[in-house]
């Protein structure tokens, strides 16, 4: 099919072998690419209740039709794998500049199988696999060890993803960073690689992809870059970036704070977008190919932090240290930001498990002088925790594992295992269901309805019609991870525009139903995929304290009913029994 090699990387990493195999025509007709391949490879290759860590895991490393293609919005590569912090169904994404080179190796996926014996990197292209000892890169933080294994193999052009000290060490929440500030950062897959004892993977080729239409492929790229140009949601993106969102959320009381007791914080406009534009030198940087140019390259110009640059924070940290830790400088959230990247660790779950110790030591539950704000104090905890070391190991699986050692599972917020991003689903009530309902855990990407909410498209305090909302945002973006599209690009790329883009790749005829139905296909082998490992219906909910504690100060609340009826009118759309 065009858009595709039909081909399948298949590497061993115990006997350092590997082998091309066929995709058919059918598979790719019927999952398309990135999330809809890899899910049915996950499916097939995966032993029922295999060990996350185990060799036996698979690992893939997916592209989609639109990679490597002119398509503003398809600098984005997903791994997949099963969750060493959920036990579930793993997908990650990162952008940057990586995706066309998996891409240009020859390959639509590539699947990762058992586990070296000692420390290795593998260097991919379209000439086939070099297993390399990655001894002298082992312990190198991941912008060091990003860098070191691209001058390592030597050929121009080359970029690595890679793993950091966490993920040596098998942090549950490890990720896996490139492009020095770019990471597929949840669930857990750098700990996957890390127990493969692979440090990170090079790529680079020179095989090419053809489209069905490639003139109407650079036409369709043509107009959305014009439309792009006066679009209010991709000017926002460029000036301001994703720290937008602090403003929107507190000031309609959507904030997570002080763990997830109150929707507000004091200090929001410190650690809002513009405070980080008239402070930080902020310059706009772009994902291959992308006019939105969401990142934002800071620099800490005086303080204790003087000279440090980063890309970030994006809203997600700012919210996960400025909001749930209550840290009211954005230049101590740049710091902490840079360590979680240097240690390749998640900064939404590095936020909520810090957020969960700091009241875990409050209520006297660890001995650790631990509080709001102490910011040097999380960023020892964070230490602690990617060295496996003290109390870190309390923290290193993720809320869910640190709350049943310590005894306060009431008071712990994740779904299944996996912690929600910056959106509180008591002021967001279709983020509620969005969460409960995400497959691979408490997930503001799957469904990104807060913007539905904060825009007013849909009352936000309302529980009535928010099943109809999160299947229609979750359905399209999908589509967008079979592609694989940014997400940001949501507001220019409707149902209306995907038939003509994926005709143009792939040649295939898809009007909406189609598409919809090629969605729902996906979610039943990701819904199949995640009750044969242990997951059951009564998994689709909230922490306790999110439906019986009102938030502060709004006193808003989301009651067991309006996710109970959510739930219902969810499951009547998907053709699930409850």
């Amino acid at each position: 099919m065009r858009g595709f090699y039909n081909k399948l990387l298949r590497v061993d990493l115990s006997r350092q072998t590997w082998k091309a195999e066929a995709i058919s025509d059918d598979i790719l007709t019927r999952y398309l690419g990135g999330k809809g391949l890899a899910a049915h490879l996950l499916l097939e290759n995966a032993p029922a209740g295999v060990d996350p860590l185990a060799p036996e895991n698979p690992f893939i490393v997916a592209g989609g039709p639109a990679t490597g293609s002119v398509l503003a919005p398809a600098s984005r590569y997903g791994v997949f794998t099963k969750s060493p912090q959920t036990g579930i169904f793993s997908e990650s994404y990162a952008g940057g500049h990586v995706a066309p080179k998996i891409k240009a190796s020859g390959y639509d996926a590539i699947l990762l199988q058992g586990a070296a014996e000692s420390p290795i990197y593998l260097e991919i292209s379209d000439q086939g696999v070099v297993f390399h000892d990655a001894a002298p890169f082992w312990g190198m933080d991941t912008y060091k060890a990003e860098e070191a294994l691209e001058k390592d193999v030597g050929v121009r052009g080359a970029k690595a993803i890679v793993i950091g000290p966490a993920g040596e060490k098998l942090v549950a929440f490890a990720v896996i960073g490139n492009d020095k500030g770019r990471q597929a950062g949840r669930t857990g897959v750098g700990a996957v690689l890390g127990s493969k004892q692979v440090k990170g993977i090079v790529f680079h080729g020179g095989a090419e992809c053809a489209v069905h239409d490639a003139e109407a492929v650079q036409a369709f790229d043509r107009d959305l870059r014009e439309r792009g140009k006066d679009d209010p949601g991709a000017n926002a993106y460029r000036k301001l970036g994703t720290p937008m969102v602090v403003r929107i959320a507190n000031n309609v009381g959507a904030f997570p704070s002080y763990y997830w007791s109150a929707g507000t914080v004091p200090h929001w406009e410190n650690i809002s977008a513009e405070t980080m534009l008239e402070r930080f030198n902020t310059r706009p940087k772009a994902c291959y190919r992308c006019f939105l140019a969401c990142g934002r390259l800071n620099t800490v110009s005086d303080g204790r932090h003087a000279g440090l640059v980063l890309e970030g924070p994006e809203y997600e940290t700012i919210y996960a240290f400025g909001g749930l830790c209550a840290v009211d400088d954005m230049a101590e959230i740049i710091y902490l930001n840079d360590i979680c990247n240097r240690l390749g660790i998640d900064t939404i779950t590095a936020g909520n498990v810090a957020g969960l110790a700091i009241e875990a030591s409050r209520r006297g539950a660890l001995d650790l002088k631990l509080d709001y704000g102490d910011v040097d104090g999380i960023a020892a905890l964070l230490q602690q925790v990617a060295d496996q070391q003290g109390l870190g190991k309390i923290f290193a699986g993720g809320t869910r594992a640190a709350s049943r050692e310590l005894g306060l599972e009431d008071l712990a917020i994740h779904v299944k295992g996996l912690e929600p991003a910056g959106y509180e689903p008591r002021a967001l009530k279709g983020m509620g269901l969005a969460y409960a309902t995400s497959d691979r855990g408490a997930c503001h990407l799957r469904a990104t309805v807060y913007k539905a909410e904060f825009a007013g498209w849909v009352d936000r305090t309302t529980a009535e019609g928010k099943a109809d909302t999160v299947l229609d945002f979750e359905d399209r973006h999908t589509v967008f991870d079979t592609l694989i599209f940014c997400r940001f690009y949501r507001d220019l790329l409707g149902w209306d525009y995907l038939p003509t883009v994926i005709r143009g790749l792939t040649g295939l005829e898809l009007d909406k139903a189609g598409l919809q139905e090629l969605s729902a296909r996906i979610a039943n082998n990701i819904r199949a995929f995640n009750l044969r490992e242990g997951m059951t219906a009564a998994d689709d909910t909230l922490p306790r304290r999110l439906l019986e504690e009102p938030l502060q100060p709004s006193g808003e609340r989301l009651t067991e009913a309006e996710l109970d009826h959510m739930l219902n009118e969810y499951y009547e759309r998907r053709g699930w029994e409850r």
